[in-house]
């Protein structure tokens, strides 16, 4: 199970879920899987319905929602928080009379998301729910025919090795998993995305491997200033994880890999 730092202690899923199909914070067990695969947009239009104004997300902002969805961070907890930040920076512009700055990045709500987290947790009680796949309304043939796209998609990409091998892995990879759902369908998304996230990250790595060195300091350098402002709202380790983020987003864009999260099935 994949956490992230609050700087008092980590936040796991199965920590804010209940034996009973819905946690005190008021996710059912349904819904969760629908908030999983609504995760960004619903975001994204709470950010900016509380921004007042149209703002596009940038790929440090979708950077962090990515470490709040691996760590298992509850989508209600997300949006309170970011309502939360958005109530205190309201207030503050009303004694300044509207002179207060425009908040101008998701970055910013981050340290409020996560006293969210906490105050979930602990109103919460532990334990593991497993949600089954026709609840998400994903079915069966619309999943391997996803996978099988991707593996189109990977097959078709031009790496350089040792990427070129892992990519190879890959693709025939999700081809087994498509078949092997066609025979035997999973009972378990969480537990199909969980192996989706291993093989993306072993061709992530191998894109690490094969990558020159002054692309990955040129990526650095630009996650570092575009986190530069919010550096003081955020925990290290979060810093670490988005910066991580957004390196792995901006690779695979460049050398037009898919996604492999079945969250991406339902933004194709």
């Amino acid at each position: 199970m994949s956490a992230i730092s609050t700087g008092t202690r980590d936040v796991a899923l199965s920590e804010v879920t209940s034996s009973g199909g819905r946690t005190r914070a008021g996710i059912s067990c349904k819904g969760r899987m629908q908030n999983y695969f609504n995760y960004f947009t619903e975001i994204e239009e709470r950010f900016q319905q509380r921004r007042g104004s149209l703002l596009m997300l940038s790929t440090l902002d979708w950077a962090l929602i990515e470490t709040w969805r691996e760590a298992g961070v509850p989508l209600d907890a997300v949006l309170r928080g970011i309502d939360g930040a958005f109530d205190k920076h309201d207030a503050k512009a009303l004694r300044a009379r509207g002179r207060a700055r425009k908040v101008n990045g998701l970055a910013w709500c981050a340290q409020s998301v996560m006293e969210s987290v906490e105050q979930a947790m602990e109103a919460s009680v532990g334990a593991a729910v497993n949600a089954e796949l026709v609840e998400s309304g994903f079915e069966t043939e619309r999943v391997s025919l996803y996978l099988e796209d991707n593996a189109l998609k990977i097959e078709a990409a031009a790496l350089e090795s040792p990427a070129h091998e892992v990519a190879m892995a890959v693709a025939a990879r999700l081809r087994e998993l498509a078949a092997g759902l066609r025979v035997e369908p999973v009972r378990s998304l969480e537990e199909l995305d969980r192996t989706l996230s291993v093989l993306e990250e072993k061709l992530f790595a191998a894109l690490l491997t094969a990558a020159p060195e002054q692309e990955l300091v040129a990526l650095r350098e630009q996650a570092a200033r575009e986190l530069a402002p919010y550096r003081g709202k955020m925990q290290s380790v979060q810093i670490k994880q988005v910066q991580q983020q957004f390196l792995q987003k901006r690779m695979l864009e460049s050398r037009k890999l898919p996604r492999l999260s079945l969250f991406y099935m339902g933004h194709g």
